[in-house]
């Protein structure tokens, strides 16, 4: 991938940035937890609990180097 990598969020990879994943969601405690599952395992990403839509990881959108300003659930350049 090209071009300058950005600096990563002031904020642990397994946590979503609020305007992404608001504190108030009902299923936020299992989408973390689908999330935290992935990262642990190293995969690019999860079935969302929910929609079983595929969902990005923080950590394979970190090794990515930079957004791609699509609104990503677990983006890790938003602050």
């Amino acid at each position: 991938m090209g071009g300058e990598r950005k600096p990563l969020a002031n904020r642990p990879l397994t946590e979503p940035h609020p305007s992404r994943l608001p504190p108030e969601d009902p299923q936020r405690e299992r989408i973390c937890a689908a999330h935290a599952a992935a990262l642990a395992a190293g995969a690019a990403g999860y079935p969302d609990p929910t929609t079983g839509l595929f969902v990005l990881t923080a950590g394979f959108l970190a090794r990515r180097g930079t957004c791609c300003g699509r609104g990503c659930r677990h983006c890790p350049y938003v602050d």
